[in-house]
Protein backbone atom coordinates (compact mmCIF):
# COMPACT_ATOMS: atom_id res chain seq x y z
CA UNK A 1 0.00 0.00 0.00
CA UNK A 2 1.24 3.47 -0.94
CA UNK A 3 -0.18 6.81 0.23
CA UNK A 4 0.33 10.02 -1.76
CA UNK A 5 -0.76 13.61 -1.20
CA UNK A 6 -1.77 16.04 -3.93
CA UNK A 7 -4.25 18.85 -4.45
CA UNK A 8 -7.90 17.87 -4.35
CA UNK A 9 -9.71 19.95 -6.95
CA UNK A 10 -13.06 18.16 -7.37
CA UNK A 11 -14.80 16.94 -4.25
CA UNK A 12 -15.84 13.35 -3.76
CA UNK A 13 -14.39 9.88 -3.39
CA UNK A 14 -13.60 7.45 -6.16
CA UNK A 15 -12.43 3.86 -5.89
CA UNK A 16 -11.37 2.10 -9.06
CA UNK A 17 -8.69 0.68 -11.33
CA UNK A 18 -5.79 2.70 -12.76
CA UNK A 19 -5.48 3.56 -16.45
CA UNK A 20 -1.99 5.01 -16.91
CA UNK A 21 -1.85 7.36 -19.88
CA UNK A 22 0.97 9.27 -21.50
CA UNK A 23 3.54 9.41 -24.25
CA UNK A 24 4.93 5.93 -23.63
CA UNK A 25 7.17 6.14 -26.69
CA UNK A 26 9.05 9.04 -25.16
CA UNK A 27 9.59 7.42 -21.78
CA UNK A 28 11.28 4.13 -22.65
CA UNK A 29 14.67 3.29 -21.15
CA UNK A 30 17.60 4.71 -23.13
CA UNK A 31 20.90 2.91 -22.69
CA UNK A 32 23.71 1.54 -24.82
CA UNK A 33 24.46 -2.16 -25.06
CA UNK A 34 27.75 -3.93 -25.66
CA UNK A 35 28.69 -5.44 -29.03
CA UNK A 36 28.16 -8.89 -27.54
CA UNK A 37 24.52 -8.08 -26.83
CA UNK A 38 23.58 -6.91 -30.34
CA UNK A 39 22.27 -10.27 -31.57
CA UNK A 40 20.13 -10.86 -28.48
CA UNK A 41 18.78 -7.30 -28.49
CA UNK A 42 17.89 -7.56 -32.20
CA UNK A 43 16.06 -10.80 -31.58
CA UNK A 44 14.18 -9.19 -28.66
CA UNK A 45 13.01 -6.46 -31.03
CA UNK A 46 11.93 -8.91 -33.74
CA UNK A 47 10.20 -11.16 -31.23
CA UNK A 48 8.16 -8.19 -29.92
CA UNK A 49 7.21 -7.17 -33.46
CA UNK A 50 6.05 -10.71 -34.26
CA UNK A 51 4.04 -10.93 -31.02
CA UNK A 52 2.36 -7.58 -31.66
CA UNK A 53 1.56 -8.62 -35.23
CA UNK A 54 0.07 -11.90 -34.00
CA UNK A 55 -2.11 -9.98 -31.53
CA UNK A 56 -3.44 -7.84 -34.38
CA UNK A 57 -4.15 -10.90 -36.51
CA UNK A 58 -6.12 -12.43 -33.65
CA UNK A 59 -8.12 -9.25 -33.21
CA UNK A 60 -8.87 -9.07 -36.94
CA UNK A 61 -10.01 -12.70 -37.05
CA UNK A 62 -12.34 -12.26 -34.10
CA UNK A 63 -14.00 -8.94 -34.89
CA UNK A 64 -17.65 -9.00 -33.81
CA UNK A 65 -20.28 -8.62 -36.50
CA UNK A 66 -21.36 -5.23 -35.20
CA UNK A 67 -17.82 -3.79 -35.16
CA UNK A 68 -17.41 -0.51 -37.06
CA UNK A 69 -16.56 -1.17 -40.69
CA UNK A 70 -13.43 0.96 -40.37
CA UNK A 71 -11.99 -1.34 -37.70
CA UNK A 72 -10.83 -4.07 -40.10
CA UNK A 73 -9.12 -1.52 -42.32
CA UNK A 74 -7.41 0.10 -39.33
CA UNK A 75 -6.09 -3.25 -38.11
CA UNK A 76 -4.84 -3.97 -41.62
CA UNK A 77 -2.92 -0.68 -41.74
CA UNK A 78 -1.34 -1.37 -38.36
CA UNK A 79 -0.40 -4.86 -39.44
CA UNK A 80 1.31 -3.52 -42.58
CA UNK A 81 3.26 -1.00 -40.53
CA UNK A 82 4.41 -3.71 -38.13
CA UNK A 83 5.71 -5.78 -41.04
CA UNK A 84 7.25 -2.86 -42.91
CA UNK A 85 11.04 -3.34 -43.36
CA UNK A 86 11.44 0.41 -42.85
CA UNK A 87 10.53 -0.15 -39.22
CA UNK A 88 12.20 -3.43 -38.32
CA UNK A 89 15.35 -3.26 -40.42
CA UNK A 90 16.11 0.39 -39.69
CA UNK A 91 15.68 -0.18 -35.95
CA UNK A 92 17.97 -3.22 -36.18
CA UNK A 93 20.63 -1.03 -37.81
CA UNK A 94 20.45 1.38 -34.86
CA UNK A 95 21.00 -1.56 -32.51
CA UNK A 96 23.95 -2.90 -34.52
CA UNK A 97 25.67 0.37 -35.38
CA UNK A 98 24.81 2.74 -32.50
CA UNK A 99 24.38 0.04 -29.83
CA UNK A 100 20.92 1.39 -28.84
CA UNK A 101 18.78 -0.86 -26.68
CA UNK A 102 15.73 -2.22 -28.54
CA UNK A 103 13.15 0.23 -27.12
CA UNK A 104 15.38 3.21 -27.89
CA UNK A 105 16.00 2.01 -31.44
CA UNK A 106 12.29 1.36 -32.06
CA UNK A 107 11.11 4.77 -30.82
CA UNK A 108 13.89 6.58 -32.68
CA UNK A 109 12.89 4.98 -35.98
CA UNK A 110 9.21 5.46 -35.21
CA UNK A 111 9.76 9.18 -34.63
CA UNK A 112 11.60 9.44 -37.98
CA UNK A 113 8.74 7.69 -39.81
CA UNK A 114 6.19 9.92 -38.09
CA UNK A 115 8.05 13.03 -39.21
CA UNK A 116 8.17 11.74 -42.78
CA UNK A 117 4.41 11.16 -42.79
CA UNK A 118 3.84 14.65 -41.36
CA UNK A 119 5.61 16.21 -44.36
CA UNK A 120 3.39 14.48 -46.92
CA UNK A 121 0.89 16.62 -48.84
CA UNK A 122 -1.82 13.97 -48.96
CA UNK A 123 -4.05 14.31 -45.89
CA UNK A 124 -4.70 10.57 -45.65
CA UNK A 125 -0.98 9.79 -45.64
CA UNK A 126 -0.28 12.50 -43.06
CA UNK A 127 -2.78 10.85 -40.75
CA UNK A 128 -0.78 7.63 -40.89
CA UNK A 129 1.73 9.27 -38.55
CA UNK A 130 -0.74 8.64 -35.73
CA UNK A 131 -0.89 4.97 -36.75
CA UNK A 132 2.90 4.76 -36.47
CA UNK A 133 2.74 6.05 -32.90
CA UNK A 134 0.02 3.58 -31.97
CA UNK A 135 1.94 0.68 -33.49
CA UNK A 136 5.12 1.69 -31.63
CA UNK A 137 3.24 1.83 -28.34
CA UNK A 138 1.72 -1.59 -29.00
CA UNK A 139 5.19 -3.11 -29.52
CA UNK A 140 6.55 -1.31 -26.46
CA UNK A 141 3.79 -2.82 -24.33
CA UNK A 142 4.87 -6.26 -25.51
CA UNK A 143 8.51 -5.50 -24.72
CA UNK A 144 7.84 -4.07 -21.27
CA UNK A 145 5.00 -6.38 -20.30
CA UNK A 146 2.79 -3.35 -19.61
CA UNK A 147 -0.95 -3.38 -20.22
CA UNK A 148 -2.77 -1.20 -22.69
CA UNK A 149 -4.33 2.06 -21.57
CA UNK A 150 -7.69 0.74 -22.74
CA UNK A 151 -9.28 -2.21 -20.96
CA UNK A 152 -10.70 -3.65 -24.17
CA UNK A 153 -7.16 -3.94 -25.48
CA UNK A 154 -5.50 -5.34 -22.36
CA UNK A 155 -6.68 -6.31 -18.90
CA UNK A 156 -10.38 -6.67 -18.23
CA UNK A 157 -11.64 -4.08 -15.76
CA UNK A 158 -15.03 -5.76 -15.46
CA UNK A 159 -17.47 -3.34 -13.90
CA UNK A 160 -14.78 -1.38 -12.05
CA UNK A 161 -14.60 2.38 -12.31
CA UNK A 162 -11.55 3.56 -14.25
CA UNK A 163 -9.24 6.26 -12.89
CA UNK A 164 -7.00 8.08 -15.35
CA UNK A 165 -3.39 8.57 -14.22
CA UNK A 166 -1.31 10.96 -16.33
CA UNK A 167 1.51 13.48 -16.21
CA UNK A 168 -0.93 16.17 -17.32
CA UNK A 169 -4.09 16.29 -19.43
CA UNK A 170 -4.70 19.09 -21.92
CA UNK A 171 -8.19 20.59 -22.19
CA UNK A 172 -8.60 18.99 -25.61
CA UNK A 173 -7.59 15.58 -24.25
CA UNK A 174 -9.98 15.98 -21.33
CA UNK A 175 -12.80 16.54 -23.80
CA UNK A 176 -11.87 13.36 -25.64
CA UNK A 177 -12.24 11.45 -22.36
CA UNK A 178 -15.81 12.62 -21.86
CA UNK A 179 -18.36 9.90 -22.15
CA UNK A 180 -15.95 7.19 -21.07
CA UNK A 181 -16.18 5.05 -17.95
CA UNK A 182 -13.75 7.34 -16.12
CA UNK A 183 -14.53 8.10 -12.50
CA UNK A 184 -11.51 10.17 -11.56
CA UNK A 185 -8.34 11.93 -12.69
CA UNK A 186 -4.90 11.92 -11.07
CA UNK A 187 -1.99 13.90 -12.51
CA UNK A 188 1.63 14.65 -11.74
CA UNK A 189 1.19 18.33 -12.61
CA UNK A 190 -1.48 20.99 -12.28
CA UNK A 191 -3.14 23.12 -9.65
CA UNK A 192 -6.65 23.86 -8.43
CA UNK A 193 -7.32 26.41 -11.18
CA UNK A 194 -5.53 24.70 -14.06
CA UNK A 195 -7.74 23.85 -17.01
CA UNK A 196 -7.42 20.17 -16.16
CA UNK A 197 -9.17 20.98 -12.88
CA UNK A 198 -11.79 23.15 -14.54
CA UNK A 199 -12.76 20.51 -17.09
CA UNK A 200 -12.70 17.76 -14.44
CA UNK A 201 -15.27 19.81 -12.52
CA UNK A 202 -17.37 20.07 -15.65
CA UNK A 203 -17.30 16.27 -15.85
CA UNK A 204 -18.28 16.09 -12.18
CA UNK A 205 -15.65 13.51 -11.25
CA UNK A 206 -13.17 13.60 -8.36
CA UNK A 207 -9.69 14.80 -9.32
CA UNK A 208 -6.37 15.12 -7.52
CA UNK A 209 -3.57 17.07 -9.22
CA UNK A 210 0.03 18.00 -8.44
CA UNK A 211 0.94 14.51 -7.21
CA UNK A 212 4.50 14.84 -8.50
CA UNK A 213 5.34 11.38 -9.79
CA UNK A 214 2.26 9.21 -9.44
CA UNK A 215 2.48 8.02 -13.02
CA UNK A 216 5.84 6.38 -12.33
CA UNK A 217 4.49 4.69 -9.18
CA UNK A 218 1.25 3.24 -10.55
CA UNK A 219 0.66 0.43 -13.04
CA UNK A 220 -2.40 -0.21 -15.19
CA UNK A 221 -4.94 -2.16 -13.19
CA UNK A 222 -3.74 -1.09 -9.73
CA UNK A 223 -6.54 -0.42 -7.26
CA UNK A 224 -6.73 3.27 -6.40
CA UNK A 225 -8.59 5.40 -3.87
CA UNK A 226 -8.77 9.14 -4.56
CA UNK A 227 -10.18 11.71 -2.14
CA UNK A 228 -10.94 14.78 -4.22
CA UNK A 229 -11.56 16.85 -1.10
CA UNK A 230 -8.35 16.29 0.87
CA UNK A 231 -6.10 15.34 -2.07
CA UNK A 232 -5.20 11.96 -0.56
CA UNK A 233 -4.52 9.04 -2.92
CA UNK A 234 -4.02 5.43 -1.82
CA UNK A 235 -2.48 2.88 -4.18
CA UNK A 236 -3.41 -0.79 -3.66
CA UNK A 237 -5.08 -0.21 -0.27
CA UNK A 238 -5.39 -2.86 2.41
CA UNK A 239 -8.84 -4.39 2.98
CA UNK A 240 -9.28 -2.27 6.12
CA UNK A 241 -8.44 0.98 4.34
CA UNK A 242 -10.67 0.06 1.41
CA UNK A 243 -13.57 -0.59 3.81
CA UNK A 244 -13.04 2.78 5.54
CA UNK A 245 -13.05 4.70 2.26
CA UNK A 246 -16.17 2.91 1.07
CA UNK A 247 -17.80 4.12 4.29
CA UNK A 248 -16.63 7.70 3.59
CA UNK A 249 -17.85 7.44 0.01
CA UNK A 250 -21.33 6.44 1.22
CA UNK A 251 -21.39 9.24 3.83
CA UNK A 252 -20.45 11.80 1.19
CA UNK A 253 -23.27 10.54 -1.04
CA UNK A 254 -25.69 11.05 1.88
CA UNK A 255 -24.42 14.63 2.37
CA UNK A 256 -25.02 15.41 -1.29
CA UNK A 257 -28.53 13.97 -1.07
CA UNK A 258 -29.29 16.28 1.88
CA UNK A 259 -28.05 19.31 -0.07
CA UNK A 260 -30.39 18.42 -2.93
CA UNK A 261 -33.25 19.55 -0.72
CA UNK A 262 -32.01 23.14 -1.22
CA UNK A 263 -32.24 23.02 -5.01
CA UNK A 264 -35.48 24.98 -5.27
CA UNK A 265 -34.90 27.16 -2.20
CA UNK A 266 -34.13 30.86 -2.88
CA UNK A 267 -30.56 32.11 -2.38
CA UNK A 268 -31.41 34.83 0.15
CA UNK A 269 -29.21 35.83 3.10
CA UNK A 270 -30.49 36.07 6.66
CA UNK A 271 -30.81 39.86 6.25
CA UNK A 272 -32.83 39.55 3.04
CA UNK A 273 -30.23 40.11 0.32
CA UNK A 274 -30.95 38.25 -2.93
CA UNK A 275 -27.89 36.52 -4.37
CA UNK A 276 -27.67 35.33 -7.96
CA UNK A 277 -26.13 31.86 -8.25
CA UNK A 278 -25.06 31.20 -11.82
CA UNK A 279 -23.32 28.35 -13.63
CA UNK A 280 -20.11 27.94 -15.64
CA UNK A 281 -20.30 25.54 -18.60
CA UNK A 282 -17.95 24.35 -21.35
CA UNK A 283 -20.34 22.65 -23.77
CA UNK A 284 -23.98 23.29 -24.74
CA UNK A 285 -25.32 20.05 -23.24
CA UNK A 286 -24.13 21.17 -19.79
CA UNK A 287 -26.84 23.85 -19.71
CA UNK A 288 -29.30 21.13 -18.70
CA UNK A 289 -27.08 20.32 -15.70
CA UNK A 290 -27.06 24.00 -14.74
CA UNK A 291 -30.83 24.17 -14.90
CA UNK A 292 -31.17 20.95 -12.92
CA UNK A 293 -28.90 22.39 -10.20
CA UNK A 294 -31.14 25.44 -9.89
CA UNK A 295 -28.85 28.01 -11.54
CA UNK A 296 -30.32 31.49 -11.98
CA UNK A 297 -28.33 32.03 -15.18
CA UNK A 298 -25.33 30.89 -17.17
CA UNK A 299 -22.62 33.16 -15.82
CA UNK A 300 -19.88 31.84 -18.12
CA UNK A 301 -20.09 29.73 -21.26
CA UNK A 302 -16.47 29.05 -22.24
CA UNK A 303 -16.98 29.07 -26.01
CA UNK A 304 -13.40 28.02 -26.81
CA UNK A 305 -14.30 24.39 -26.16
CA UNK A 306 -16.39 24.48 -29.34
CA UNK A 307 -13.17 25.26 -31.24
CA UNK A 308 -10.81 22.74 -29.66
CA UNK A 309 -10.05 19.11 -30.51
CA UNK A 310 -10.93 19.53 -34.19
CA UNK A 311 -9.04 20.24 -37.41
CA UNK A 312 -11.42 22.94 -38.68
CA UNK A 313 -13.08 26.02 -37.22
CA UNK A 314 -16.78 25.82 -36.30
CA UNK A 315 -18.92 27.63 -38.85
CA UNK A 316 -21.25 30.48 -38.00
CA UNK A 317 -24.24 28.13 -38.30
CA UNK A 318 -22.68 25.52 -36.03
CA UNK A 319 -21.89 28.14 -33.39
CA UNK A 320 -25.36 29.65 -33.73
CA UNK A 321 -26.97 26.27 -33.13
CA UNK A 322 -24.74 25.65 -30.07
CA UNK A 323 -25.42 29.05 -28.48
CA UNK A 324 -29.13 28.89 -29.29
CA UNK A 325 -29.49 25.48 -27.67
CA UNK A 326 -28.14 26.91 -24.41
CA UNK A 327 -30.38 29.97 -24.61
CA UNK A 328 -33.46 27.84 -25.23
CA UNK A 329 -32.53 25.40 -22.45
CA UNK A 330 -32.22 28.25 -19.95
CA UNK A 331 -35.72 29.41 -20.96
CA UNK A 332 -35.47 33.15 -20.30
CA UNK A 333 -32.60 33.10 -17.82
CA UNK A 334 -29.59 35.19 -18.94
CA UNK A 335 -26.76 33.41 -20.77
CA UNK A 336 -23.29 34.97 -20.64
CA UNK A 337 -21.08 33.71 -23.48
CA UNK A 338 -17.39 34.51 -23.45
CA UNK A 339 -15.85 35.16 -26.84
CA UNK A 340 -13.02 32.88 -27.92
CA UNK A 341 -10.41 32.73 -25.14
CA UNK A 342 -7.62 30.89 -26.90
CA UNK A 343 -3.89 30.99 -26.17
CA UNK A 344 -1.59 30.03 -23.27
CA UNK A 345 -2.50 26.39 -22.46
CA UNK A 346 -5.49 26.33 -24.84
CA UNK A 347 -4.63 26.25 -28.53
CA UNK A 348 -6.46 25.43 -31.73
CA UNK A 349 -5.45 22.21 -33.45
CA UNK A 350 -2.62 22.74 -35.89
CA UNK A 351 -1.53 26.01 -34.27
CA UNK A 352 1.73 26.38 -32.40
CA UNK A 353 3.20 29.34 -30.59
CA UNK A 354 6.74 30.60 -30.45
CA UNK A 355 5.92 33.17 -27.77
CA UNK A 356 8.37 33.26 -24.88
CA UNK A 357 5.44 33.51 -22.48
CA UNK A 358 2.12 32.53 -24.14
CA UNK A 359 0.12 33.56 -21.04
CA UNK A 360 1.20 37.15 -21.74
CA UNK A 361 1.06 36.90 -25.52
CA UNK A 362 -1.49 36.91 -28.32
CA UNK A 363 -4.44 35.35 -26.57
CA UNK A 364 -8.14 35.94 -25.84
CA UNK A 365 -9.37 39.36 -27.05
CA UNK A 366 -5.94 40.07 -28.55
CA UNK A 367 -6.20 36.93 -30.68
CA UNK A 368 -9.75 37.76 -31.77
CA UNK A 369 -8.91 41.33 -32.78
CA UNK A 370 -5.90 40.02 -34.71
CA UNK A 371 -8.22 37.57 -36.55
CA UNK A 372 -11.23 39.76 -37.46
CA UNK A 373 -13.00 37.24 -39.72
CA UNK A 374 -12.94 34.59 -37.00
CA UNK A 375 -14.17 37.18 -34.48
CA UNK A 376 -16.96 38.44 -36.73
CA UNK A 377 -18.14 34.89 -37.41
CA UNK A 378 -18.52 34.28 -33.69
CA UNK A 379 -20.16 37.65 -33.04
CA UNK A 380 -22.74 37.04 -35.78
CA UNK A 381 -23.57 33.65 -34.25
CA UNK A 382 -23.91 35.21 -30.78
CA UNK A 383 -26.13 38.02 -32.01
CA UNK A 384 -28.36 35.61 -33.92
CA UNK A 385 -28.75 33.49 -30.76
CA UNK A 386 -29.86 36.61 -28.86
CA UNK A 387 -33.12 36.52 -30.83
CA UNK A 388 -34.11 33.48 -28.74
CA UNK A 389 -33.42 34.86 -25.26
CA UNK A 390 -31.20 37.13 -23.15
CA UNK A 391 -27.55 36.82 -24.27
CA UNK A 392 -24.64 38.69 -22.69
CA UNK A 393 -21.36 38.92 -24.65
CA UNK A 394 -18.28 38.68 -22.42
CA UNK A 395 -14.88 39.90 -23.65
CA UNK A 396 -11.86 38.12 -22.10
CA UNK A 397 -8.48 39.56 -21.05
CA UNK A 398 -9.35 43.23 -21.46
CA UNK A 399 -6.60 45.60 -20.31
CA UNK A 400 -7.10 48.72 -22.49
CA UNK A 401 -10.03 50.92 -23.40
CA UNK A 402 -9.03 50.74 -27.07
CA UNK A 403 -9.71 46.98 -26.92
CA UNK A 404 -13.23 47.68 -25.65
CA UNK A 405 -13.79 50.22 -28.43
CA UNK A 406 -12.44 47.83 -31.08
CA UNK A 407 -14.74 45.08 -29.82
CA UNK A 408 -17.75 47.43 -29.95
CA UNK A 409 -16.85 48.34 -33.56
CA UNK A 410 -16.68 44.64 -34.45
CA UNK A 411 -20.07 44.04 -32.82
CA UNK A 412 -21.54 46.97 -34.79
CA UNK A 413 -20.18 45.52 -38.05
CA UNK A 414 -21.61 42.09 -37.20
CA UNK A 415 -25.02 43.69 -36.53
CA UNK A 416 -24.94 45.53 -39.85
CA UNK A 417 -24.11 42.31 -41.69
CA UNK A 418 -27.00 40.46 -40.05
CA UNK A 419 -29.47 43.28 -40.69
CA UNK A 420 -28.42 43.31 -44.35
CA UNK A 421 -29.20 39.57 -44.45
CA UNK A 422 -32.56 40.15 -42.84
CA UNK A 423 -31.73 37.94 -39.85
CA UNK A 424 -33.25 38.60 -36.44
CA UNK A 425 -31.20 39.85 -33.50
CA UNK A 426 -32.10 41.30 -30.10
CA UNK A 427 -31.84 45.04 -29.59
CA UNK A 428 -30.59 44.83 -26.00
CA UNK A 429 -27.55 42.53 -26.08
CA UNK A 430 -25.34 43.44 -23.15
CA UNK A 431 -21.55 43.58 -23.53
CA UNK A 432 -19.20 43.06 -20.61
CA UNK A 433 -15.57 42.37 -19.84
CA UNK A 434 -13.59 39.90 -17.82
CA UNK A 435 -11.66 41.52 -14.98
CA UNK A 436 -8.63 39.23 -14.92
CA UNK A 437 -5.75 41.64 -15.50
CA UNK A 438 -4.81 43.91 -12.55
CA UNK A 439 -4.74 46.97 -14.84
CA UNK A 440 -8.50 46.97 -15.40
CA UNK A 441 -9.26 46.35 -11.73
CA UNK A 442 -7.04 49.26 -10.65
CA UNK A 443 -8.30 51.73 -13.28
CA UNK A 444 -11.87 50.42 -13.28
CA UNK A 445 -13.85 53.65 -13.70
CA UNK A 446 -13.81 54.12 -17.51
CA UNK A 447 -14.43 50.41 -18.05
CA UNK A 448 -17.44 50.16 -15.74
CA UNK A 449 -18.89 53.26 -17.41
CA UNK A 450 -18.40 51.92 -20.95
CA UNK A 451 -19.57 48.35 -20.35
CA UNK A 452 -22.89 46.85 -19.31
CA UNK A 453 -21.47 44.38 -16.77
CA UNK A 454 -18.23 42.97 -15.37
CA UNK A 455 -17.19 39.43 -14.57
CA UNK A 456 -14.17 38.86 -12.34
CA UNK A 457 -12.00 35.97 -13.50
CA UNK A 458 -10.18 35.26 -10.26
CA UNK A 459 -8.09 32.42 -11.71
CA UNK A 460 -6.05 34.69 -13.97
CA UNK A 461 -6.41 37.76 -11.75
CA UNK A 462 -4.57 35.94 -8.96
CA UNK A 463 -2.01 34.55 -11.41
CA UNK A 464 -1.17 37.94 -12.90
CA UNK A 465 -1.28 39.81 -9.58
CA UNK A 466 1.08 37.41 -7.79
CA UNK A 467 3.20 36.39 -10.84
CA UNK A 468 2.43 32.70 -10.21
CA UNK A 469 1.75 30.17 -12.95
CA UNK A 470 -1.50 28.61 -11.77
CA UNK A 471 -0.74 25.33 -13.57
CA UNK A 472 2.75 24.88 -12.09
CA UNK A 473 2.67 22.48 -9.15
CA UNK A 474 6.09 23.67 -7.99
CA UNK A 475 4.81 27.17 -7.13
CA UNK A 476 1.18 26.38 -6.47
CA UNK A 477 1.69 27.12 -2.76
CA UNK A 478 2.29 30.76 -3.76
CA UNK A 479 -1.05 30.93 -5.58
CA UNK A 480 -3.02 32.68 -2.84
CA UNK A 481 -6.65 33.76 -3.37
CA UNK A 482 -6.65 35.38 0.08
CA UNK A 483 -3.70 37.68 -0.57
CA UNK A 484 -4.77 41.21 0.52
CA UNK A 485 -3.75 42.65 -2.88
CA UNK A 486 -6.05 40.21 -4.69
CA UNK A 487 -8.97 40.97 -2.36
CA UNK A 488 -8.49 44.72 -2.80
CA UNK A 489 -8.68 44.36 -6.59
CA UNK A 490 -11.87 42.32 -6.25
CA UNK A 491 -13.31 44.83 -3.78
CA UNK A 492 -12.45 47.76 -6.07
CA UNK A 493 -14.33 46.12 -8.94
CA UNK A 494 -17.41 45.24 -6.86
CA UNK A 495 -17.56 48.76 -5.40
CA UNK A 496 -17.39 50.28 -8.90
CA UNK A 497 -20.34 48.12 -9.91
CA UNK A 498 -22.32 49.26 -6.88
CA UNK A 499 -21.63 52.94 -7.64
CA UNK A 500 -22.84 52.64 -11.23
CA UNK A 501 -25.57 50.04 -10.77
CA UNK A 502 -23.77 47.57 -13.03
CA UNK A 503 -23.92 43.79 -12.61
CA UNK A 504 -20.66 42.35 -11.23
CA UNK A 505 -20.09 38.62 -10.88
CA UNK A 506 -17.18 36.35 -10.05
CA UNK A 507 -16.81 33.43 -12.46
CA UNK A 508 -13.42 32.17 -11.29
CA UNK A 509 -12.91 29.18 -9.02
CA UNK A 510 -13.21 31.31 -5.86
CA UNK A 511 -16.94 31.65 -6.54
CA UNK A 512 -17.49 27.91 -6.22
CA UNK A 513 -15.44 27.46 -3.06
CA UNK A 514 -18.01 27.37 -0.26
CA UNK A 515 -15.29 28.15 2.29
CA UNK A 516 -14.94 31.59 0.67
CA UNK A 517 -18.63 32.37 0.24
CA UNK A 518 -18.98 34.43 3.44
CA UNK A 519 -15.83 36.41 2.65
CA UNK A 520 -17.08 37.24 -0.86
CA UNK A 521 -20.46 38.27 0.54
CA UNK A 522 -18.51 40.52 2.91
CA UNK A 523 -16.86 42.14 -0.11
CA UNK A 524 -20.34 42.95 -1.42
CA UNK A 525 -20.57 40.30 -4.13
CA UNK A 526 -24.13 39.53 -5.21
CA UNK A 527 -23.51 37.23 -8.19
CA UNK A 528 -21.50 33.99 -8.05
CA UNK A 529 -20.87 31.80 -11.09
CA UNK A 530 -19.49 28.28 -10.67
CA UNK A 531 -19.68 24.72 -11.84
CA UNK A 532 -23.23 23.40 -11.26
CA UNK A 533 -21.89 20.75 -8.86
CA UNK A 534 -20.76 23.50 -6.45
CA UNK A 535 -23.96 25.51 -6.47
CA UNK A 536 -25.78 23.86 -3.59
CA UNK A 537 -22.77 24.08 -1.25
CA UNK A 538 -22.58 27.82 -1.91
CA UNK A 539 -26.34 28.26 -1.56
CA UNK A 540 -26.22 26.66 1.87
CA UNK A 541 -23.60 29.22 2.99
CA UNK A 542 -25.58 32.12 1.49
CA UNK A 543 -28.76 31.16 3.33
CA UNK A 544 -26.87 30.99 6.66
CA UNK A 545 -25.05 34.35 6.27
CA UNK A 546 -25.77 37.91 7.41
CA UNK A 547 -24.21 40.25 4.84
CA UNK A 548 -24.12 43.47 6.88
CA UNK A 549 -22.14 41.86 9.67
CA UNK A 550 -19.81 40.24 7.15
CA UNK A 551 -19.20 43.52 5.29
CA UNK A 552 -18.06 45.26 8.46
CA UNK A 553 -15.61 42.48 9.35
CA UNK A 554 -14.15 42.20 5.85
CA UNK A 555 -13.85 45.98 5.35
CA UNK A 556 -12.00 46.32 8.64
CA UNK A 557 -9.45 43.67 7.64
CA UNK A 558 -8.98 45.11 4.13
CA UNK A 559 -8.37 48.62 5.47
CA UNK A 560 -5.49 47.25 7.54
CA UNK A 561 -4.22 45.08 4.62
CA UNK A 562 -4.55 42.08 6.92
CA UNK A 563 -5.27 38.53 5.88
CA UNK A 564 -8.86 37.55 6.52
CA UNK A 565 -9.37 34.52 8.72
CA UNK A 566 -12.25 32.62 7.13
CA UNK A 567 -12.96 30.90 10.44
CA UNK A 568 -13.82 34.27 12.00
CA UNK A 569 -16.59 35.04 9.50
Amino acid sequence: MLCLQGLGVVKGFVIGRAVVMGAAALEVPHYRISSDEVAAETERLRSALRAASADLDTLAENLPEDAPKEMAALLSVHSMLLNDPMLEEAAAVLIAERFYNAEWALTTQGQLLGEQFALMEDEYLRERGADVRQVIERVLRVMTGAHSALPADGWDAGDDTLIVVARDISPADMLKLRGGRFGGFLTDLGGPTSHTAIVARSMNVPAVLGLGNIRSLVRDGDTLIADGTSGAVVVNPSPQVLLEYRRRQAAYADERAALELLRDAPAITLDGVNISLEANIELPEEAADALAAGADAIGLFRSEFLFMGRSDLPSEEEQYQAYTSVVKTMNGRPVTIRTLDIGADKTLDGETTVATNPALGLRAIRYCLANPELFLTQLRALLRASAHGPVRILLPMIAHMHEVKAAYRAIAIAKEQLIARGQAIATNVQVGAMVEIPAIAIAIEPFVEALDFLSIGTNDLIQYTLAVDRGDSEVVDLYDPMHPAVLRLISNTINAGERTGKHVAICGEMAGDAAMTRMLLGLGLKAFSMHPQQLLDVKKEVRESHTNALRNKVASALNRAQRIDLNDL
